[in-house]
């Protein structure tokens, strides 16, 4: 079964909602939705072309249903909207989201709407983010209910062309790399169709069914058969029902692949008792009633036997390999935002529940993602003795696995909880507060262990191999300013002397200098400032060497978020100069 996207995203911002947003980025109501209006046909054309592929399809329904798309959103986002944090923290997710999904530029996107609509770009790149993210939410929630398959993605994807071809203008079209509207519309139908023929539609596993045991051929020396008495029926269901309760006791002996084997044995010799049990019991003239409980009797050991077999492929599954995450940042007003990822609905529950009793439903701000993939939360059992710190104005914790780390008021000293969770978590963790010049200092070292090697006439020119370690430095700039630092200051002469060294050698590496932010502050200030930060970077390297027509410089603001801005190692994480191969 299908749905309409668009329909649905217009349930998800109702009019309530999009009051809400334009009062938090000062816009009258019907800019807001105007902006979502423009933005949303342009996300989901843009998700039909990558999904009018093979490779493409399976790549969109990866990241569809993956941790990061939140299936609950339209549930969520009132609550989202009253949190600066949360809402922050949606629009970056949005927005990696979409270029992830796409590969769309997201800020051409943002650029296009904004001249459509005569909004402001920064207003733009925030509500795109908004939408894109509830876009995202709407297929999980729809592929997650149904039990949908990536086979199932382009036909549903082209039910959405008759709302994208009422909406999609050339500016948009072309901003998401489609061309033209028209020229999009009139290929994409068959581009998706024939994906779809390229996929698989798995079809529910039909197992046979024992016949009906034939009725016997009577001779004539046989005595007459005397009329059937129903007031005895009830007996064959009777059997029927014991051979049943024994399958089911068996079922439940079964502990292991071997085990389950041996039961499975045991199983099917009380069946078979059974069977004779009842075959002794009734008399010739029940000879139908007979065959009915053979074959309930057959129906059972088809169900011991599919119980079994799912036993066995779920002791055949890969164990969980990744860390269970949690990361909360607290407001002045002591209001938490919660993320997680954890292995079952069970401990989210348990997450949830804990949060509610402490603060009170409404008071916090909790996005918990269940990922099979991910082992047991083994922080799950000092909970309690977290919660305090969760109403902490400025705290700011991150825990993956067994690491734990503190930063903003939760890494003051003076408060104490450095030596709080060290007792509470014990041996098994590593806790520790974020440094700076401890992570500047650890990211030096590696970059320059890793240049030396490409220095040297073994020294490898490949672009990916010199943008990796040139990204392995931190160009740590002062707040608000674009001066390259002097911390930086080696390292980026290094880069500069392997540039030139490789140009020199008849093998210049084409590089993108892309500027970032973390989410603190004006959109359109980060922006402005992350693109100066990366000319400054470009300029630093020209001066040392570098060849200039081998270098761009550009400015991304907060897109594409590498870590959660929640915390402080986050934000340091997201505010950095990445060094792309052309």
């Amino acid at each position: 079964m299908s749905i309409n996207v668009f329909q649905l995203l217009e349930t998800v911002l109702g009019d309530d909602v999009v009051r809400t947003l334009g009062a938090r980025f000062g816009l009258p109501p019907d800019l807001t939705r105007r902006i979502a209006g423009a933005a949303a046909p342009a996300i989901v054309a843009a998700l039909m072309h990558r999904g009018s592929t093979p490779e493409g399809a399976r790549s969109l329904f990866s990241t569809i249903m993956s941790p990061d798309v939140n299936a609950l959103i339209g549930r969520q986002l009132p609550d989202l909207l009253t949190h600066t944090a949360a809402l922050a923290q949606l629009e970056a997710t949005g927005r990696d989201l979409i270029h992830k999904a796409t590969g769309a530029n997201v800020g051409a996107l943002t650029d296009a709407v904004a001249a459509q609509t005569g909004a402001p770009q920064s207003t733009s790149y925030a509500l795109t983010g908004v939408v894109g993210a509830v876009i995202m939410g709407i297929l999980k929630q729809h592929f997650t209910a149904s039990q949908g398959f990536v086979g199932q993605l382009p036909s549903l994807l082209g039910h959405q062309l008759p709302s994208v071809n009422a909406s999609l203008s050339d500016r948009l079209a072309s901003a998401v790399g489609l061309g033209s509207a028209a020229a999009f519309a009139t290929s994409i139908l068959r581009r998706l169709k024939d994906v779809s023929a390229h996929l698989d539609h798995p079809q529910p596993a039909v197992r046979p069914v024992a016949p009906a045991m034939p009725p016997q051929t009577v001779g004539d020396s046989t005595p007459p058969i005397a009329p059937e008495k129903r007031g005895h029926h009830w007996l064959w269901w009777l059997l029927a029902a014991l051979a049943l309760i024994i399958a089911i006791f068996a079922l439940r002996a079964c502990q292991s692949r071997d085990s389950a084997k041996t039961e499975a044995g045991a199983s099917s010799a009380s069946s078979a008792s059974a069977a004779d049990v009842a075959s002794a019991a009734v008399p010739a003239s029940a000879a139908s009633d007979a065959a009915s409980a053979t074959v309930a009797a057959g129906a059972i050991a088809v169900a011991a036997s599919d119980a079994s077999d799912a036993a066995a492929s779920a002791a055949a599954a890969p164990a969980p390999t990744a860390d269970a995450h949690l990361a909360f940042t607290v407001d002045q007003a002591g209001v938490p935002t919660v993320t997680a990822t954890l292995g079952s609905e069970a401990e989210k529950a348990r997450l949830v529940d804990a949060l509610t009793q402490r603060f009170g439903a409404g008071k916090f701000v909790a996005n918990v993602n269940v990922d099979p993939a991910t082992k047991p939360a083994p922080w799950l059992d000092r909970l309690d003795g977290l919660l305090p710190l969760m109403a902490l104005p400025g705290a700011e914790v991150k825990i993956d696995g067994t690491h734990v780390e503190l930063s903003g008021t939760a890494a003051d000293a003076k408060a104490g909880w450095l030596d709080k969770l060290k007792a509470l978590f014990g041996a098994g963790f590593e806790v520790g507060a974020f440094n700076v010049q401890q992570a500047v200092a650890s990211a030096t070292q590696s970059f320059r262990d890793a240049v030396k090697d490409l220095f040297g006439a073994s020294g490898s020119c490949a672009p990916a191999d010199v943008a990796k370690t040139l990204n392995l430095q931190v160009v740590n700039f002062t707040t608000g300013s674009s001066v390259v630092p002097a911390s930086a200051a080696e390292d980026l002469q290094q880069s500069a002397k392997l540039l030139k060294q490789c140009a020199q050698r008849g093998h210049a590496v084409k590089l993108e200098v892309a500027g970032y932010s973390d989410n603190v502050g004006d959109k359109a200030v980060n922006l402005a400032l992350s693109k100066t930060r990366a000319q400054a970077v470009r300029t630093y390297l020209v001066t040392w060497g570098a060849p200039v027509a081998t270098l761009a410089a550009r400015g991304y603001g907060e897109a594409n978020p590498v870590d959660s801005n929640a915390t402080e190692s986050g934000r340091f994480h997201n505010r950095r100069i990445a060094f792309v191969a052309k």
